[in-house]
């Protein structure tokens, strides 16, 4: 089985699991990906989830040996865009064009590399162990960048260290990734699954309709102009307050989660839940 779902307190761990070849992805496991994670957003079994990959690696890339299979090039479907700007197909890793309603968080040990690189940067946030590393390794074989990684890597280290990164293909450890804002956390080696937990369930403990509303508008805004931006903020976030943020003023003004105790306050949104 190429991955396995995990499920616990609101969170979803995705598992690639091909540890053999370093959980590179051939076409079935892409396939796996996509559906996993379309059944995580539309499901109302988890808030958050994290993409992790076991045997010490997140991810070499594509299966390069499935690639290089004349039959498997026959085979394989076409990857264009609708004309029509319908849904864009699944990407060679799978879930790589999904724009999902919730946060993912990429869990990395050991190589994140070549399309392993783009499903990380992929996610909302990256936690990465120490001996972690990135890298556009897909340089040496002439395979294009097609997962997203020409797209999200300049917005994360702006353009100029993207083209660096992207030309030589050179190898970028955890401490320069979070150097440089090409991941959130770096953590001791064989923390990064546990790590990357735990701040989903902190995540999923709060709010939810406005947790993801404020999500959204932070990809909505990117690019605009401030006053567009803002604009498009307003209108994404409007009928928030009433849908959710009333019932949490009303609960700040009953004495809950006050001085910063959001351990108060999400006690209280658990047992507004599950009334």
């Amino acid at each position: 089985m190429s991955i396995r779902i995990e499920t616990v307190d609101r969170v979803m761990t995705v598992v690639l699991s091909r540890p053999d070849v370093r959980n590179a992805v051939d076409p079935e496991h892409a396939d796996a990906l996509h559906e996993a994670f379309v059944w995580f957003d539309g499901g109302d079994d988890a808030d958050v989830a994290v993409l992790w990959g076991e045997g010490g690696a997140f991810c070499a890339g594509a299966d390069l040996k499935r690639l290089a299979s004349p039959d498997d090039m026959k085979a394989r479907p076409s990857r264009d865009f609708p004309k029509d700007g319908g849904p864009a197909p699944r990407g060679a890793l799978g879930p790589t064009r999904l724009q999902l309603g919730k946060p993912v968080i990429a869990a990395v040990e050991g190589p994140a590399v070549a399309g392993g690189l783009e499903l990380a940067l992929w996610a909302d946030c990256r936690v990465m162990a120490q001996s972690a590393y990135v890298g556009v390794y897909n340089r040496r074989w002439g395979v294009p960048l097609s997962d997203g990684g020409a797209v999200r890597l300049p917005r994360l280290v702006g353009q100029g260290r993207a083209l660096e990164i992207i030309m030589t293909g050179r190898k970028v450890e955890a401490e320069e990734c979070l150097r440089i804002g090409l991941c959130e956390r770096v953590v001791p080696d064989g923390e990064a699954r546990a790590a990357a937990e735990s701040m989903a369930r902190d995540i999923a403990r709060f709010p939810q309709t406005c947790l993801r509303a404020d999500r959204r508008s932070v990809y909505l805004v990117h690019g605009l102009a401030d006053r567009a931006g803002l604009e498009r903020e307003w209108s994404n976030g409007e009928g928030v307050f009433r849908a959710e943020g009333a019932a949490g003023a009303a609960r700040f003004a009953a004495g809950e989660g006050r001085h910063g105790d959001f351990g108060a306050a999400s006690a209280g949104l658990r047992s507004a839940r599950a009334v």
